[in-house]
């Protein structure tokens, strides 16, 4: 299996973010870095470090399709109520079948299916 760089949305968990770095990715928990970090300045650092965003929030759309705000991949759970253990579940998936196609892409995942997207 290939290894990913991950920047982990605090919104997603820092368990979701433990799961990856144990899988053997290069991770970085946005809350280690600043737990209040703007979206814009997120996707600033991903694009920068080369890294994939993994959030559950959809604010990052407006940036990247309406801002044409540059990135490195998202991958967008749309997962509401979800537990961690849903989660981690639900991206180990997608990373085991689909991981080579989550850089620089806009990934959203939604009632058990997932959208790629450029």
């Amino acid at each position: 299996m290939s290894s990913f760089r991950f920047l982990v949305d605090v919104n997603a968990g820092i368990a979701v973010a433990s799961s990856l770095q144990d899988s053997g990715h290069d991770v970085v928990f946005a809350g280690d870095v600043d737990w209040c970090m703007p979206d814009i300045d997120m996707l600033a650092m991903a694009h920068q470090e080369q890294r994939i965003i993994l959030t559950m929030d959809t604010d990052f759309g407006e940036l990247v399709y309406h801002s044409q705000q540059p990135h490195a991949g998202v991958l967008l759970l749309r997962m509401p109520g979800a537990n961690r253990d849903e989660k981690i579940r639900v991206i180990q998936e997608i990373v085991s079948h689909y991981g080579d196609q989550l850089p620089n892409h806009f990934c959203v995942y939604r009632q058990g299916r997932l959208r790629i997207r450029l």
